[in-house]
């Protein structure tokens, strides 16, 4: 490679077993490059007073740039070697705090691609439809085998080389950034002083239970080369057997994620952001088979390994699970979903969109879309999925398109419509984008919704009808009503069912679903308001004794031997068969934020709140009102923390929750495939509802 040269490419295929390391500094101690004029300080960490911050750091990289028009991505004030060398003083972990120094380092040298200087047109920045095509052809690959893992056991893509003396542009986002890190630093909830949020109008006496979850949360920290990049799924130090709970899920740390950046701890959620991105691309085999690029492990785990044979000396290594160790062997279609999702969330509430702008991020999200929009055999613009590939992971009867990850799909796609840069290589996908999400939001509003009048619709359905203009399209059958829904569903509410495919309709409440449909905008105003109602006139259902059923009703007898083969864990009213699952009141307290009724997450909020530090922190709750602890639950479960401790605060700051949910996108309305005459089709129902919102 010359030394004018900005891209070093080198291709390697991954064996099916990779780990990505982090070697000693024991033994691989390093310097960091002399270069005058290009020490730019790492400005946009922790105010003084987190827990992630407070420590001298330096970040030195460079990159010779033949185009002044072009600059690199670069993650500003990440202490993690994604684009280029660094030198940090770590604080160690005591307890839940950290302190000390740490023992590990790491050392990494990577090559990162560069673009010009193009941003979303989504947040009012400008764009450039010149970008170097050379470069974009590189990031537009469908594969990875052009970036490489350097030093065997070292985590794969691209470090820079040189950074440019001057680029002012680089240093001016990073005081930027710092500024905006400041600012939200400054709502940190002191929980030992029980101080409340900076932005709130009256101080709050912080209780037991909160300050037990906090201390709780910080002890599942998980720390990789001394940073930390996630919780645990559970902490539980009686746990002998702790399965995969020992492991960092993608799903899982999502509520611990908005925990730590609504109390202005967001590094710790940059590191996850981007050392999940790393194992992204990797192949992973279940007997020989891989799966799509652009998938996403469901979980990761820090191991430490000897180095080189040693005994003496070791390196961390993540070891991520696309599937092929869990319980069924299913890969996650979700974790994708929720990492998008996540990143938008780490860009609303810090303000610092920089992260989102790196080309390795870019290829990310352009990766995980080209997966879910690929074309297949289906027609519809649904996901399908199988068995045990979201929340629910074991056989539930939830194959085909089960509602949790349509709501999340769109919503992983409204967050990339967002996030994405446009430009020549990109505007295809965003049409794709916009074209799917108007078709999904036409199919799931006009197709899975149910109440009254529907249901006395489906009541007296024809069936075997053939024909573009036919009613009951999916040939749904009316014996398949079941008698516990007539009596049921309430008057004035309604809710989306569970799934929907040819000749089954599936009418079982799924939570999850429902709330993510009303965050996301995926059900029109008058079907968000239904479903809560629904949720406050079946509140002994679905609440009862603990927030909140993860569906309803539990299938039973002859059905639950039939749907899930028996599963000796998904008995009736246990785990995801009409089991409580209390990490589910973050979402239920930002869907009634939205709503304008936080009087309704505030009550489950007050109710889990007396149970779940005495009970210990519980995975779920078993039975029909929630009475009993699981009889497989793990205890001190990280979700079940962080779901408290986020409901809490956003129910202090609403203003930050409205950073995390959507308003209806009249643009889709308007575009509505669905809504063509080409076929005489109904014109979509969501006309209808622009007109009566805005009234």
């Amino acid at each position: 490679m010359s030394s004018s040269s900005c891209i070093g490419i080198h291709s390697m295929k991954p064996c099916c077993r990779i780990l990505a390391g982090c070697k000693s500094r024991s033994l691989f101690g390093f310097s960091s490059p002399k270069l005058k004029d290009s020490i730019i300080e790492n400005s946009s960490r922790s105010a003084p007073g987190g827990r992630f911050g407070g420590s001298n750091s330096q970040i030195v990289g460079y990159i010779r740039v033949t185009d002044q028009n072009r600059r690199a991505f670069t993650d500003s004030g990440s202490n993690w070697g994604q684009s280029r060398v660094f030198r940090r003083n770590f604080l160690g972990i005591t307890g839940n705090k950290f302190s000390g120094s740490s023992s590990s380092g790491c050392r990494r040298r990577r090559r990162v691609l560069v673009v010009r200087n193009v941003a979303s047109d989504f947040r009012n920045h400008s764009t450039s439809s010149s970008s170097s095509s050379s470069v974009e052809a590189n990031v537009n690959e469908k594969s990875f085998e052009r970036i490489y893992i350097q030093g065997g056991l070292n985590v794969k893509p691209l470090v820079i080389d040189r950074i440019e003396p001057g680029s002012s542009d680089v240093i001016q986002k990073e005081k930027e950034s710092s500024r905006v890190d400041d600012e939200v630093n400054d709502l940190n909830v002191d929980v030992d002083s029980s101080k409340g949020f900076k932005e709130t109008k009256f101080e709050r006496e912080v209780s037991e239970s909160e300050k037990e979850g906090w201390k709780l949360l910080w002890d599942s920290v998980v720390t990789y080369c001394g940073n930390p990049v996630g919780t645990v799924a559970a902490n539980d130090p009686a746990d002998n057997q702790p399965l995969n709970y020992d492991q960092v899920f993608i799903r899982d740390f999502v509520p611990s994620a908005l925990a730590f950046l609504l109390k202005g701890e967001s590094e710790i959620v940059k590191n996850f952001l981007l050392h999940t991105l790393q194992l992204q691309s990797w192949e992973k085999t279940v007997d020989c088979h891989s799966p799509g690029q652009g998938l996403m492990p469901a979980s990761f785990k820090v191991r430490t390994i000897p180095l080189d044979g040693s005994d003496e000396k070791f390196e961390e290594v993540l070891d991520p699970d696309f599937g092929e160790s869990a319980i069924g062997r299913v890969a996650p279609v979700d974790s994708g979903l929720w990492w998008i999702i996540l990143l938008r969330a780490y860009g609303k509430i810090t303000g610092d969109y920089s992260l989102q702008e790196r080309v390795d991020v870019q290829t990310g999200i352009r990766l995980i879309l080209n997966l879910c929009l690929t074309d297949g055999f289906d027609m519809f613009p649904t996901l399908l999925v199988t068995d045990g590939s979201c929340m629910i992971d074991r056989r539930m009867g939830i194959h085909g398109h089960p509602l949790e990850i349509q709501a999340l799909f769109y919503s992983a796609l409204r967050c990339s419509r967002e996030m994405l840069i446009v430009n020549d290589n990109t505007k295809n996908l965003v049409a794709a984008v916009n074209n799917r999400l108007s078709a999904l939001s036409f199919h799931i509003r006009e197709y899975y919704w149910v109440d009254m009048k529907k249901i006395n619709e489906i009541y007296r359905y024809n069936t075997e009808e053939y024909s573009t203009d036919a009613i009951n399209k999916f040939n749904i059958y009316p014996d398949q009503i079941p008698s516990w829904l007539v009596d049921w569903i309430p008057e004035d509410g309604g809710y989306l069912i569970g799934n929907l495919q040819p000749a089954h309709m599936d009418f079982r409440f799924f939570t999850l679903g429902n709330l993510w449909s009303i965050v996301s905008s995926l059900g029109t105003q008058k079907q968000n308001e239904g479903i809560l109602n629904l949720i406050e006139n079946k509140w002994d259902d679905l609440v009862a004794q603990m927030p909140l059923k993860i569906c309803y009703p539990a299938m039973e007898s002859e059905e639950w031997r039939i749907v899930t083969g028996a599963d000796p864990k998904n008995t009736p009213w246990s785990y995801h068969n009409g089991g409580s699952w209390p990490t589910l009141l973050w979402q239920f307290t930002l869907a009634c934020i939205k709503m304008g009724r936080p009087e309704l997450a505030r009550k489950a909020v007050d109710l889990a709140e007396d149970r779940l530090a005495e009970d210990q922190w519980p995975e779920y709750y078993d039975t029909r009102s929630g009475r009993f602890i699981g009889k497989q639950a793990r205890l001190r479960q990280t979700w079940t923390i962080a779901g408290f401790l986020a409901s809490k605060m956003l129910l202090e700051n609403p203003e930050k929750a409205a950073l995390l949910f959507w308003d209806e996108d009249y643009d889709l309305l308007e575009s509505c495939v669905c809504g063509l005459n080409k076929t005489s089709r109904r014109k979509c129902s969501r006309f209808g509802s622009r007109s009566q919102n805005l009234l």
